[in-house]
């Protein structure tokens, strides 16, 4: 008996469009992946990388490009030999790792000899007119962590709405890439003053060099300019930490080959979503449990969740359900 691999796309929708420095989201297109063993079904899902031009299409392609190639001994370790970074790889090895433990009968704490933790999550406060924002922050009151959307155009003003509703929030900030060097130098004092916790991704990815030369008083993580454990050499000096995301890393197994190199060049840890569901962000669950800030609101944002879904009450969320995953 073989390892078989079944592959679909569905178009979700998210309850109201969403909107970052450098693009507005309608909908999730999720890829969704089963691994079957028999009567055991292990499964994964994939948002993709869409700034580095990942679709649902480009996705289900790679994974039909190397089914046959798949290592039925050891194919997690298998899929980074034949697949790179992306979508792709994270559906596949996630779908993996679950077909792993229900094939055992163990779940995935069991497996990687871990108590897990309910997480403190930030929610997200997406880019709009600062009233907007300011709205929806008080919305989010029972989170205590908020990540706000900036971009270059009134960061301060939209973030001085979102303190004056919210206080009592731990605010952290994402920029995704839309300010320079110069205003990151100049907006930095107000940052500070509004008590920001940390700054994602401030700088365009080229520019990262740039920060080597800034005082950091707030720690700047990389997002856009991280992806997988090789790009931790580039990393260090210039941000204090990074931002994990399965659909960069390529999955589970290099998430957390990712925390552990991070760990041992002094970097902070943080685990990101890509807006997919609650079947994506149960083996982000699993890296949050080494990381220093949780960002897993993605299933939030749909109109109709995978089932059964995470449990969010009190800006915590909880462990899947292993009906759900792991």
């Amino acid at each position: 008996m073989q390892i078989e691999i079944k592959v679909h796309t569905e178009r979700r929708r998210i309850k109201s469009p969403f909107k970052i420095a450098f693009a507005t989201i309608t909908h999730i297109d999720c890829v969704y992946v089963e691994a079957t063993f028999g009567e055991i079904i292990g499964r994964g899902e994939a948002t993709g990388v869409f700034y580095r031009d990942e679709t649902a299409e480009s996705i289900i392609a790679q994974i039909e490009n190397i089914r046959d190639a798949l290592d039925q001994n050891s194919p997690r370790e298998n899929l980074l030999k034949l697949l790179p970074w992306g979508g792709a790889r994270n559906a596949l090895d996630c779908a993996l790792w679950d077909l792993e433990c229900r094939r055992a009968g163990m779940t995935i704490w069991r497996d990687l000899d871990l108590a897990p933790k309910l997480l403190r999550t930030a929610a997200t406060v997406g880019l709009d007119e600062p009233d907007a924002m300011a709205t929806r922050a008080k919305a989010l009151s029972a989170f205590s962590l908020l990540k706000v959307k900036l971009d270059g155009d009134q960061p301060i003003a939209r973030l001085e709405a979102v303190r004056d509703a919210r206080p009592d929030a731990e605010l952290i900030v994402d920029a995704n890439q839309a300010w320079s060097a110069r205003q990151l130098f100049m907006i930095t004092p107000g940052l500070v003053k509004l008590g920001v916790r940390m700054i994602e991704q401030p700088l365009p990815a080229g520019d990262d060099h740039e920060l080597a030369d800034i005082d950091r008083p707030i720690p700047v993580y990389a997002d856009e300019s991280f992806f997988t454990s090789e790009d931790i050499s580039k990393v260090v000096g210039r941000y204090d930490g990074v931002n994990i995301k399965l659909d960069k890393t390529g999955g589970l197994t290099e998430a957390l080959s990712v925390c552990r190199k991070a760990r041992q060049e002094g970097l902070g840890v943080m685990v990101g979503n890509m807006m997919g569901t609650s079947l994506a962000a149960a083996p982000g669950f699993v890296v949050g449990q080494y990381c220093d800030w949780v960002d897993l609101d993605g299933p939030l944002f749909h109109v109709e969740d995978f089932a059964p879904p995470m449990r969010f009450q009190d800006g915590f969320i909880f462990p899947p359900d292993q009906a759900l995953w792991g």
